[in-house]
């Protein structure tokens, strides 16, 4: 059931997408218009989305759950950090690839996806996963890509989406609310994160040479091992964890963690590569191409966790 919900609302995401790539198309916007949809994204959007995901009622259930995804998310980074290590050795990644593999477009896919199959009261759970990426990408992620360590504690710390995590656990822990017609505004500004996404997306993808950039065998070693293999493996390891078992909706808070794993390679790979003249093309690439393929291999998957 959860396979089939999760299907259709890929598909409607898709639809979506297709609405920004024909804009490009028909001439009426420029690929590069996206950028436009990407700060309000970035900056209005997904922060209002997180600060909604917190008003919910505090409870120890809801704070033990809260826990429990946040551990499960920072057991997956250490879990596709030792994977993407070991499969090092054999395929020689660069840091764009590696990057690619270990971070995932969860802050654009992973809370529409969560809000649309199982409802917005989970969306609590996703932002869990967002923080512990967001941390870990601008330290390590961005190392990979620059090509030296480097931690940049100002994009860490003046990351808009981290403040709406911190003011919404605030929120949360101190049982406080937003006056009325403020939290009526966040959520409706909120919502607005799964269509204006897509079409962003639709928008670059307008804009690149589709076919040019699968041509070489490497981005489908890439594509296979980001959106099939690794996700595979990161499902049976949970399966046998145990860990669904320490509360009653383990098994949805641990789901929710691998769904943010499914998704494609994070966009933000792509903007560093940009910011220091990395391959960007095949970052882009990348990105693309895990997007377009996750239609099929994100309802498979959650099949495979159901079994």
């Amino acid at each position: 059931m959860i396979s089939l919900l999760l299907t259709k609302q890929i598909i409607q995401l898709f639809l979506m997408m297709l609405c920004g790539y024909l804009l490009v198309r028909a001439g009426l916007l420029r690929a590069s218009d996206s950028k436009v949809l990407s700060i309000l994204i970035v900056y209005i959007i997904c922060p209002c989305t997180i600060l909604n995901a917190f008003q919910i009622s505090f409870t120890p259930e809801t704070a033990n759950n809260f826990m429990l995804s946040f551990a499960a998310a920072a057991g997956i980074h250490a879990l596709l950090f030792a994977i993407v290590y070991l499969l090092s050795n054999i395929f020689h990644f660069t840091g764009i690839e590696k990057a690619s593999l270990i971070y995932s477009n969860a802050g654009n896919l992973i809370i529409p996806l969560v809000t649309a199959v199982l409802g917005e009261e989970w969306v609590i759970y996703a932002s869990a996963f967002m923080v512990v990426q967001l941390f870990i990408i601008w330290t390590h992620g961005k190392s990979l890509v620059e090509g030296k360590w480097a931690m940049d504690m100002k994009s860490i710390l003046t990351n808009v989406n981290l403040i709406a995590c911190l003011i919404g656990l605030f929120l949360f822990l101190t049982h406080l609310q937003l006056p009325g017609i403020l939290r009526d505004t966040v959520k409706s500004l909120g919502s607005a994160i799964g269509p204006v996404s897509m079409m962003m997306l639709g928008m670059i993808l307008a804009g690149v040479n589709l076919a040019e950039m699968i041509k070489g065998k490497r981005i489908w070693l890439i594509t296979f091992l980001k959106m099939v293999a690794i996700p595979a493996a990161v499902i049976l390891i949970m399966k046998f964890s145990g860990l669904a078992a320490l509360s009653p909706d383990g098994e949805t808070i641990l789901f929710i963690s691998l769904m943010a794993t499914m998704t494609p390679s994070a966009t933000t790979v792509t903007q560093m590569a940009q910011l220091y003249d990395k391959e960007v093309s095949y970052a882009t690439a990348i990105n693309t191409v895990t997007t377009l393929v996750c239609l099929v291999t994100m309802p498979l998957l959650t099949m495979l966790y159901y079994l």
